[in-house]
């Protein structure tokens, strides 16, 4: 992996497929690879059944890279507690979100995206599903609520804000999720379709509030939740004008990738589903986990990236850099001061 695109592939890479996919195992099967080379998706995601040993993984997301003829991005969601892809012994184990930043704050939370960048930098990945700006009340779904970052609109930003800085310092590209807000939600997208009834009010006081304050960030991930005040008949993932809202009063101007299509909030065909998001605005499709005839599907409904996304993409992808020189055992013997919680380096 290249430590700074050159505006050449970031050209390239801006005006490839709509789409992120995933493959299905730690090494990419020459099957595999063919498929991707002809349907040239924009990105890739790995998930735990993709990461074996350090060398392994760094040898996965290189191939995935030459797939494609280009510096692609490779995404995972290491959020640390339970949504962690990479874990001990070979990589840093963290506790959840929440507990981190309200014991340590936005400081806390920095340090911890800058240790996690140094672990994904150094596997490969540059790009990270992290931050969640989604906040946590006391109807939050389980799947969620640990995760976010706090239960206040203040708290949220500055965490959220805080984790963004720390793994663009580290070279990893933030994805702020979900948008426009996942925090209210009852259900578990991955199973059902959660329905979100609050007033556009008071959405826009609070949970749409805080992805406002982050919109300019690179990148961001939709929700798979009805919002009747903004659209009764769709998830804001498959929703005009939920995507209208979040470019709209959001006014987030970053690459839109969906959740991931393949979670059963959704219904339809894969390719059904992926044309969808496309025709609501999203400028990238996800889908996650690596079966190819879903993966089929989803390539045919997304297409290629229109104009405006291919220059959201190139921006997102100017944003990649190398990691800034940090001395990290200070990093992590400040974060123990912190919390309490030692994490080796």
């Amino acid at each position: 992996m290249t430590g700074q695109t050159p505006p050449d592939a970031q050209s390239d890479a801006a005006a490839s497929g709509a789409t992120i996919l995933g493959c299905a195992g730690p090494d990419l099967a020459p099957s595999e690879r063919d498929f991707f080379r002809d349907a040239d998706p924009w990105g890739f995601i790995l998930f735990a059944r993709n990461v074996d040993t350090p060398d392994r993984l760094r040898a996965l997301t290189g191939d995935l890279r030459d797939a494609v003829g280009r510096d692609a991005p490779v995404f995972v969601d290491q959020e640390g507690g339970r949504v962690a892809r990479l874990r001990p012994p070979d990589w840093r184990d963290w506790p959840p979100a929440l507990d981190m930043a309200q014991t340590g704050g936005a400081r806390a939370m920095y340090l911890r995206a800058r240790l996690i960048a140094d672990d994904l930098r150094r596997a490969g990945i540059d790009g990270n599903c992290a931050p969640l700006a989604d906040i946590a009340g006391d109807g939050t779904h389980p799947f969620l609520r640990n995760r976010c970052y706090g239960t206040g609109l203040r708290d949220v930003v500055a965490c959220a804000r805080a984790t963004a800085d720390g793994l663009m310092a580290g070279g990893v590209l933030p994805v702020v999720k979900h948008m426009p807000g996942h925090g209210r939600a009852q259900a578990d997208s991955h199973k059902d379709l959660p329905v979100v009834e609050a007033t556009l009010h008071d959405l826009r006081g609070s949970d749409f509030a805080a992805f406002r304050a982050l919109s300019d960030l690179p990148l961001g991930m939709t929700a798979h939740i009805v919002f009747p005040a903004l659209d009764p008949d769709a998830p804001a993932t498959l929703s005009r004008a939920a995507m209208d809202e979040v470019r709209g009063w959001i006014g987030f101007d970053g690459l839109v990738m969906t959740d991931d299509l393949s979670m059963h909030a959704l219904s339809g065909t894969m390719a059904a589903r992926a044309a969808a998001a496309r025709v609501a605005g999203c400028d990238i499709v996800l889908h996650c986990n690596g079966d190819r005839a879903e993966m089929e599907g989803a390539v045919a409904g997304a297409g290629r990236m229109d104009a405006d996304g291919a220059a959201r993409a190139a921006h997102a992808l100017a944003c990649r850099h190398a990691p800034d020189t940090a001395d990290l055992a200070s990093m992590a013997a400040e974060l123990a001061d912190l919390t309490g919680w030692a994490c080796d380096v």
